[in-house]
């Protein structure tokens, strides 16, 4: 309990970076996981055909050699970031395959009626989908959405192990080598950090879930 009273503040800041990295991340990944949930019910082959192909590697693929790949391979091929964007972007692009599938399912739970009523009416695909079909499947997204959310905070102690640099992961790794602080202690610290970032996000989640199932 000393080591987590003496090292509060390095504490402190590693949830506040903790919490921005899921932040952009979360953002990101919920457009592209979007985006890519309209390829793969789109009505273009070459479309449904790339969206298909995005879920089956980033959801197949380790989050450890997307983040690899990212860290070390990019800047090879001239694309120079700090470890903080590559980890952002690197977690949002795997977390989108997720995204992309528990939109997907809400898309397909939507009546099929209703995209052909949106259509004798002269609305295009995009228009459909953005109109009427993404907020009818909203109600049934949230709660596999909320899950993929949660998972991608955990997720983030992976990217921060890339030298995202004053992340929990990090602020553990630091207390426990660089300043030789004991390894459980420190470690106990960094459990509560993610619990004080997961438990008010599954709250706010619920919350959520149940407004959308009370306007149903």
């Amino acid at each position: 309990m000393q080591v987590l009273i003496a090292n509060h503040g390095a504490y402190l800041s590693g949830i506040a970076t903790t919490l921005w990295l899921c932040l952009y991340s979360g953002v990101l990944t919920l457009v592209v996981g979007t985006v890519i949930a309209g390829f793969r019910v789109s009505p273009l082959t070459p479309l449904r055909a790339f969206g298909t192909a995005w879920v089956t590697v980033f959801r197949n693929c380790p989050l450890v050699v997307v983040l690899f790949f990212m860290a070390f391979a990019l800047p090879v091929l001239g694309l120079n970031a700090s470890y903080f964007v590559f980890g952002t972007v690197g977690l949002a692009l795997y977390t989108s395959a997720f995204v992309c599938e528990a939109i997907r399912s809400g898309i397909n739970s939507v009546p099929a009626g209703q995209a052909e009523a949106a259509r004798s009416i002269g609305l295009g695909f995009t228009q459909t989908l953005g109109l009427v079909i993404l907020p009818q499947a909203v109600r049934s997204i949230i709660p596999p959405l909320g899950s993929v959310l949660i998972a991608m905070i955990k997720n983030s102690a992976i990217a921060g192990a890339f030298g995202v640099g004053g992340d929990l992961y990090m602020t553990g790794t630091r207390l426990s080598s660089a300043q030789g602080e004991a390894v459980v202690p420190v470690l106990i610290g960094v459990a509560l950090g993610y619990l004080v970032i997961t438990i008010p996000a599954g709250l706010l989640l619920g919350y959520v879930e149940r407004k959308v199932a009370i306007a149903r």
